[in-house]
């Protein structure tokens, strides 16, 4: 199962829950399950990245997940 961490910008949304567990298989179904639980995450977390295991990904729908990732939303970075 896979463990999502919520930084406190976020908890705002999660109406303080600060990690969630969740079975998904990848990154696709996590978001889903997290935008099910926690519907006023959606906006928030679709401008972000996503950290799975220490590892940023701008676009992670398919990577698989492991038995025991760990995921963060991180603010994407923006160069110019």
């Amino acid at each position: 199962m896979a463990t999502i961490y919520f930084s406190a910008a976020l908890t705002d949304f999660t109406g303080g829950i600060e990690s969630l567990t969740v079975d998904v298989p990848r990154v696709r179904e996590l978001m889903q399950a997290v935008t099910e639980r926690f519907p006023d995450l959606a906006d928030p977390i679709e401008i972000m990245a996503i950290a799975v295991d220490g590892e940023v990904y701008q676009e992670p729908d398919y990577l698989k997940l492991g038995e025991n990732s760990e995921i963060h939303f991180v603010p994407r970075i923006a160069g110019g």
